[in-house]
């Protein structure tokens, strides 16, 4: 579809023609006025196209691209024979223009579900004579489908089939001008997420359990929220003891530095007393010699999997505590902030959210009356539950 965009101020039109995308940089500063002209020019260049009337040089005639335009075949009809592509090959063009804005994980995920089942169920088919039947089919056969574990494949995982088949079908209806075959077909519904946070009592049983060059790692994941990635990708350079902040600007993801999930998760977060405490110890034992803060044997990021197999489930089998995630010390730290009155707009903004609203629906039952705007409340917790536990192990 085309579009107008901005260049160092001046507007810029992108559209596609002959198969190829074209950008052709105006003199036209970017002002409303300026864009409702842009936008009738863009439009009668659009209908041009469909009609075969339209002619590159006489709208852009100092063009670069304008012979190399003028050597390409005209695109034929979507009706005639051998004009549209497979869906495979498509496909691969849709993921080569894609995979520059991309996270490296997200482009693992990306190919591992389009090369698999999808493309062995849509790979051969013409991209126009995809139907939504056919989606729909794929999606009652998915649903068919059992786990190594014996179960079947969980609604949250179709929907992600779903949405990787959805993104290169719409961007070829698109480009071919047919219709969707994606239109009227809505995600499965999810089964609603119960988290299973650690209560205080755990949570200074486990700190007081966990092997010691462990502990300042699980101290700071239980009370700062930080997910995973953030934790294990966390930096030196970030730990700003002065003001008592984490600030979260990278994330390691499959042993890969990235950028963090979202905009919304760059943040800078308080540090508590513990938090605090804990850092200068682990300081004491990579600081000044390596980059993150936390490393394994060979001095890289700690690698999640290894980490949960080999000390965190452990640890929770020895002190006979349900299964859990580590991913619930993040659900632990969101609960305590709101058992100790911490005000919501401030625990979101802790959190990486950039607003409260799933703050409120995923820890409604945790939410109290009253609140307050900073972390002093959570201070006194942790102060009187750690200093009493403390006081039992002596």
């Amino acid at each position: 579809m085309a579009s107008i965009n901005v260049r160092n101020g001046k507007l810029v039109i992108d559209f596609r023609y002959r198969n190829q995308r074209c950008r052709e940089q105006t003199l036209m500063e970017d002002t409303p006025k300026n864009r409702r002209a842009i936008q009738k020019v863009l439009c009668k260049i659009e209908a041009e196209i469909t009609l075969g009337t339209f002619n590159y040089a006489s709208y852009f005639p100092k063009s670069p691209i304008v012979n190399k335009l003028q050597e390409l075949p005209e695109k034929k009809s979507i009706g005639s024979a051998n004009t549209m592509p497979k869906f495979k090959q498509f496909a691969q063009e849709w993921y080569d223009e894609m995979e520059v804005g991309w996270r490296h994980s997200h482009k693992i995920t990306v190919l591992r579900l389009l090369n698999g089942r999808i493309m062995d169920w849509f790979g051969e088919m013409d991209v126009s004579r995809i139907t939504k039947a056919d989606i729909l089919k794929f999606r009652a056969s998915l649903a068919k489908v059992e786990r190594k574990d014996g179960k079947n494949i969980s609604a949250e995982y179709i929907n992600k089939y779903m949405k990787i088949l959805r993104m290169p079908l719409n961007e070829a209806a698109d480009r071919f001008n047919f219709t969707s075959p994606f239109r009227g077909v809505k995600a499965l519904k999810k089964p609603k997420t119960h988290i299973d946070p650690f209560t205080m009592e755990e949570v200074s049983l486990i700190l007081s359990a966990v092997r010691a060059d462990f502990k300042a790692y699980y101290t700071i994941r239980f009370f700062t929220g930080m997910r995973t990635a953030e934790i294990d990708g966390l930096k030196w350079k970030y730990v700003d003891f002065e003001r008592r902040q984490i600030l979260i600007r990278e994330t390691v993801v499959l042993g890969r530095i990235e950028y963090t999930k979202t905009d919304g998760s760059q943040r800078e977060i308080e540090m508590s007393q513990p938090v605090y405490d804990a850092l200068k110890q682990q300081w004491q034992a990579t600081g000044g010699i390596y980059e993150y803060v936390f490393v394994n044997g060979a001095g890289n990021p700690l690698e999640y999997g290894n980490v949960s197999r080999r000390v965190w489930h452990p640890l929770l089998r020895y002190l006979n505590l349900p299964h859990r995630k580590a991913y619930q010390t993040r659900h632990t730290a969101a609960t305590l902030w709101l058992a100790a009155g911490e005000n919501p707009e401030w625990i979101a903004r802790q959190l990486g959210h950039t607003t409260t609203e799933m703050l409120f629906r995923v820890y409604s039952r945790y939410v109290p009356n009253l609140t307050r705007k900073d972390g002093s409340a959570f201070e006194r917790l942790l102060a009187a539950n750690l200093t009493a536990a403390k006081g039992e192990a002596e």
